[in-house]
């Protein structure tokens, strides 16, 4: 497993090695001994599963508070996406700071998002579905949004005209409205 460190503490992007041959392909996304050797200590819970019909179907950006905070590892399993983290951790170096990558089917990819941090996508390609794993489970009256379009964020989103949002999403407030329940802890 390839793992790389983004700008983001803890933010990991993690790429499974594929073992191929005419029947396609296998690979481990996931070992709890190996990424507890890299470090990357989670116990997750609960596995979610989303499809999204069209290109430029974004959700996000989400986060659930403590006592249910989640941490997530997020990958695709068919079509592309564009994945986001922004870090709310109040004190930390990077705060409001976001990173971005491209998850695809083709390029096997997952993103490690500690609890902490925002989470969002938007779909680029037709019948997208992300698959993640969540260190807790999903508790209503913990889940917060904040609007994916914050002008404080900044975040350069590969959209091609207006996206398709829920409701809490066109809602959701600006970073500067909200009272982050994370503390950085160095």
């Amino acid at each position: 497993m390839e793992i790389e460190r983004t700008p983001l503490d803890g933010v990991v992007v993690l790429t499974p090695k594929r073992f191929g041959d005419a029947r396609g392909f296998f690979c481990e996304s996931w070992n709890a001994q190996r990424m507890g050797a890299a470090g990357l200590n989670y116990d997750f819970v609960q596995d979610n599963h989303s499809l999204s019909m069209t290109v430029g179907t974004l959700r996000g950006l989400h986060y659930q508070s403590p006592p249910h905070a989640q941490a997530k590892l997020v990958r695709c399993g068919r079509g592309r996406l564009w994945d986001v983290a922004v870090d709310i951790r109040r004190g930390s170096p990077t705060y409001g700071q976001w990173f971005g990558t491209e998850l695809s089917f083709e390029n096997g990819k997952q993103l490690m998002i500690p609890a902490g941090f925002l989470h969002g996508f938007v779909t680029l390609e037709p019948e997208t579905e992300i698959v993640y794993k969540c260190t807790d489970y999903y508790a209503p009256d913990c889940d917060g949004a904040v609007a994916w379009n914050d002008p404080d964020l900044g975040i350069d989103w590969p959209l091609q005209g207006t996206p398709v949002l829920s409701d809490k999403d066109t809602a959701a407030p600006r970073l500067a409205q909200i009272d982050t329940p994370f503390e950085w802890n160095a």
